[in-house]
């Protein structure tokens, strides 16, 4: 059974960081696309930074030059740096993975992390 645990969402102030975490068991996530999505109250899910099976990275352009985006392999770990943060990057995160490798299709994801910024 593939399980993924999100850590280290919390509270914090506009212009501050967090730095979330992925665990990943049951699977290899080396072969797979793995990727951040966040969902704020009210709104629809949306992607948040993804990395496939060669490294190749994409941000939605809300936090290209904020957030970074990288994975462990050897630890089976994904994690999402977060600077700069501001009150619209409040949401649940959630990570996910695409045993496929190509970020197409995402099958397992996590229960979520909150993650709240205050202005």
């Amino acid at each position: 059974e593939v399980q993924l645990v999100e850590s280290g969402g919390g509270s914090v102030q506009a212009g501050g960081s967090l730095s979330l975490s992925c665990a990943v068991s049951g699977y290899p996530s080396r072969r797979a696309c793995m990727g951040w999505f966040r969902q704020a109250p009210g709104k629809e899910r949306e992607a948040v930074a993804s990395v496939d099976w060669d490294g190749r990275t994409t941000y939605a352009d809300s936090v290209k030059g904020r957030f970074t985006i990288a994975r462990d392999n050897a630890k089976n770990t994904l994690n999402l740096q977060m600077n700069s943060l501001q009150p619209e990057d409040t949401a649940m995160y959630f990570c996910a993975l695409d045993r496929g490798g190509y970020c197409r299709a995402y099958g397992d994801w996590g229960q979520g992390t909150q993650v709240t910024v205050s202005s």
